[in-house]
């Protein structure tokens, strides 16, 4: 785990490197990262990587077994959720419990604003400088500097 200088990590913020002492995962906070109340960081054996000067907002969530990055200067709203992985789906014989992780990277970008409530699903990049709209659901890719919202996200327009 690594913590840049000048993190401010509030009461009640968990990082967490996964249960599994023989694959630890890795937690790296860029210089000035700021986590509010109630953030959890779980690697899950995988990585959540951050640039400098990313804010979390409070009850903030991520996972990241598949590998998480997130550019500088970020802005993750309230209640955002990031999943970088999924259970596989077994016949109707087998048990979801027991399926193991299927692995989907997620990368967010520098300067990026998820509103309050987003939820980013494993597998998708979301370009520098994007916007998502409050309570949206991203389920693919979002190119630079796109405004975006809704269930399933979709681009609306463009910062110009």
């Amino acid at each position: 785990m690594t913590i840049g200088p000048n993190c401010s990590i509030a009461a009640g913020v968990k990082l967490d490197r996964g249960p599994f002492p023989d694959r630890l995962g890795i937690i790296e906070l860029g210089p000035r990262a700021q986590l509010n109340a109630g953030v959890l960081l779980q690697a899950w054996g995988g990585s959540i990587c951050c640039a400098e000067n990313v804010f979390f907002g409070p009850y903030t969530v991520i996972y990241g077994h598949g590998g998480v990055t997130i550019g500088a200067h970020s802005l993750l709203s309230m209640h955002c959720c990031v999943v970088s992985s999924n259970h596989a789906i077994p016949p109707r014989s087998g048990k979801l419990r027991f399926e193991p992780d299927e692995i989907f990277p997620v990368s967010i970008g520098a300067d990026v604003w998820l509103g309050a409530g987003v939820k980013v699903i494993g597998g998708v990049t979301i370009g520098d400088g994007c916007i998502v709209g409050a309570g949206s659901v991203v389920t693919r890719d979002l190119p630079p500097y796109s405004i975006s919202y809704g269930v399933p996200a979709r681009v609306v327009r463009h910062r110009e």
